[in-house]
């Protein structure tokens, strides 16, 4: 069965949608088969890896609200190293629509019942905001809870809140949620500032914080434009060095053997 976490902030660009990509791209690499869930009516992850959102027919939204199985919608690129179930802005009808539905926080768990022994990781990418659809999100983490945060003062502050949240959930929905790490992202080792964000997430996530910091970086910024992940537009960057020491660290705790050479 595959080891679903799901990468989630209500705090918008914090890197979450590249951290899910990225390090997608690299457990690809790596040798793992790897789904990621555009679970996000803005579809960034799905622009991102080169998809054009307006012609997505059938997607996330589609799944979740029972209009079409899974497995038909995923997508594959062999080159990328990542599949992917792609999103699209029909999306955000999902909020109002779920209220209605049975099960309503547990469809996206429901579905990917039906797929997850086809992949070792699945990677779930939550809009920026702590609705329906993350909660859906946060229910369908078995593995645990992914938090990029930016090395800023301001990313500190929905922490709070982020936390109360998986609490709520963790008390009323899913008593086994966990948060499996915490990224650090956006690093600029010039500052200060960022320094100091980077001691003080660690004092609030001691022992839960990855070694691996992603630095901030224009490669990493470019990349999406090309619908490319940073492995693949600018692999010899910080940043991709980053990420794949990231993925290193997570197949080690995961006690997942890391092959010497891949393809």
């Amino acid at each position: 069965m595959a080891r679903i976490y799901t990468l989630v902030n209500q705090k918008g660009g914090v890197g979450k949608t590249t951290s899910a990509i990225n390090l997608g791209a690299y457990l690809g690499y790596f040798g793992q088969r790897v789904l990621l869930v555009d679970l996000d009516p803005q579809a960034n992850a799905t622009s991102s890896l080169g998809v054009d959102k307006s012609t997505v027919r059938m997607g996330t939204y589609e799944v979740l609200i029972g209009q079409a199985p899974i497995a038909p919608q995923i997508l594959h690129n062999p080159r990328l190293k990542i599949s992917l179930l792609p999103s699209s802005p029909a999306l955000a009808g999902a909020e109002v629509e779920l209220v209605e539905m049975s099960n309503r926080e547990s469809r996206l768990r429901d579905v990917l019942n039906s797929v997850n022994d086809r992949y070792n990781y699945i990677l779930i990418d939550c809009p920026p905001s702590l609705g329906l659809l993350t909660v859906n999100g946060l229910l369908a983490a078995r593995d645990g809870v992914i938090i990029p945060v930016q090395c800023e003062y301001l990313a500190l502050e929905g922490l709070g809140q982020l936390t109360q949240t998986i609490d709520r959930v963790r008390s009323s929905l899913f008593t086994e949620l966990a948060i499996r790490g915490v990224i650090l992202t956006m690093y600029d080792g010039r500052t200060r500032l960022a320094t100091d964000v980077v001691s003080e997430v660690r004092r609030y996530f001691p022992d839960q914080v990855f070694e691996a910091v992603i630095p901030r970086s224009i490669r990493l910024a470019e990349a999406p434009s090309y619908g490319k992940p940073i492995s693949l537009y600018a692999p010899e960057s910080a940043a991709a060095h980053a990420y794949e020491a990231l993925a290193r660290e997570i197949l080690e705790q995961d006690g997942v053997h890391i092959p010497q050479f891949t393809a």
